[in-house]
């Protein structure tokens, strides 16, 4: 049963002592990883074979078996899939940047270049956890962002082959290239390159323990979009709250992962015992019963504070990865709000809503990195490059200036640099 707190500290040291030890998982992931450098897709096929029970002849799926998907899905789902991905596209089409130039004093032009990371890979999960919300999430903003190749790598069923369903997410999202491989082995390969696998220049999408894992190790050879932790959602909740409706979004989380976060701070303690009630009413029915069951009473808490602007600065120090707004006024909660991945406005707006519909991004920031970083965006798959131009003239007005300042730093290389092209022009004369 999830446990109601009064003193926060006490709620954030359990949360502390909860967090996963992770040295097996970093071994293991190293020698996979170090394996696939060295064998590429023979090392590929055997993990799949090992890890997935497929018997692969080859990593990559036909491209006609990409573009017949749609005809093996639900065609209600397809529709759906269709209306999320043009949500998606308009809401990040407006987070599009453009290079800009600054010619404001003769002779000197500034400005900052944006060009699209040219490869992209993207991890989508297979088996139970099979996300084509996620291929919509990751694809969409990439391909508004102009990256030339996108390919996607993803675990293979027992049979050998992707879902459907996830072929039929790729195709409407824009995918390119689409491998079967899935785990640390496939991180491996989209960081490093197979015979067959193209090397990218940055990985994003959800996964595993052992899918972070593995992003981390690679990151530096490739970029990432963040280390991706369990899933969490933190609700702030007034006395005139449906418990009903809090406890069904709290287990809207609960039911991702054993490790996944679920958190109520309220003013109210008749709202936080009925919440409590209602959690453990509603776990009954849950297909998904053990591993909501298990979240709820290791992760989960409930924790009440004397008023709103409190649970508001709890909620800025654990910076959650979703944030539930259930009080009346929700816009003027959300000026104290300075630490969270994604905010739901008010008592009409389940979390489950930005995961599929309503266009912002839904990889997130887990883990308290809130603090820090955003959600996925149009900016993780572009470059910003700065540069600079300066006439002889514009120059000579800062050299003196620039020598000083480089002197001043013990770097008398730059001073001279700076001074050079004076005694050029002289020369010239």
């Amino acid at each position: 049963m999830i446990r109601i707190f009064t003193d926060p500290a006490e709620a954030l040291r359990r949360d502390q002592a909860a967090e996963a030890r992770f040295d097996e998982i970093r071994e293991a992931v190293s020698a996979i990883i170090a394996d696939v450098r060295e064998r590429g897709d023979t090392a590929l096929i055997e993990y799949a074979k090992k890890f997935d029970k497929a018997d692969l002849d080859s990593v990559e799926v036909p491209r006609d078996e990409i573009d017949g998907a749609e005809e093996k899905c639900p065609p209600d789902l397809i529709r759906i899939m269709k209306k999320a991905a043009a949500a998606i596209r308009d809401f990040h089409s407006r987070q599009i940047r453009q290079s800009f130039v600054i010619n404001e004093k003769a002779g000197v032009v500034l400005g900052q270049k944006i060009t699209p990371i040219e490869k992209v890979g993207l991890y989508v999960p297979g088996g139970t956890a099979s996300y084509p919300s996620s291929v919509l999430m990751n694809c969409v903003p990439a391909k508004l962002a102009g990256c030339s190749e996108i390919v996607m790598v993803s675990p293979p069923s027992a049979g050998g082959t992707v879902s459907p369903v996830i072929l039929a997410a790729a195709k409407i999202a824009g995918v390119d290239r689409v491998f079967r491989a899935g785990g640390a082995q496939a991180v491996a390969a989209l960081a490093y390159g197979t015979e067959t696998v193209p090397k990218v220049d940055k990985i994003v999408g959800p996964g595993n323990a052992y899918v972070a894992e593995a992003k981390r190790q690679v990151f530096g050879r490739v970029a990432i979009d963040m280390i991706a932790g369990p899933s969490e959602i933190l609700v702030i909740a007034d006395g005139g709250s449906d418990p009903a409706v809090v406890a069904a979004d709290m287990l809207s989380q609960a039911e991702h992962d054993k490790m996944a976060s679920a958190v109520l701070l309220t003013d109210s303690g008749e709202l936080a015992e009925a919440v409590r009630d209602e959690i453990e009413r509603q776990l009954s029915s849950l297909p998904r019963k053990e591993i909501a069951r298990a979240s709820v009473d290791n992760r989960g808490r409930i924790v009440i504070l004397p008023d709103i602007p409190s649970c508001a600065a709890l909620a800025n120090t654990i910076a959650p990865e979703h944030l539930e707004l259930f009080v009346d006024d929700p816009f003027a909660v959300l000026d104290l709000i300075r630490n969270a991945g994604s905010i739901f406005m008010g008592r009409n707006c389940p979390e489950a809503l930005g995961d599929y519909l309503a266009g912002p991004n839904h990889t997130l920031p887990t883990s308290g990195t809130a603090r820090f970083s955003s959600p996925l965006s149009v900016d993780d798959f572009i470059k910003k490059t700065q540069f600079t131009y300066y006439t002889a003239d514009a120059l000579a007005k800062e050299a003196d200036d620039i020598a000083a300042f480089a002197r001043a730093e013990g770097l008398e290389a730059h001073a001279r640099s700076a001074l050079s092209r004076r005694k050029k022009e002289i020369s010239e004369k």
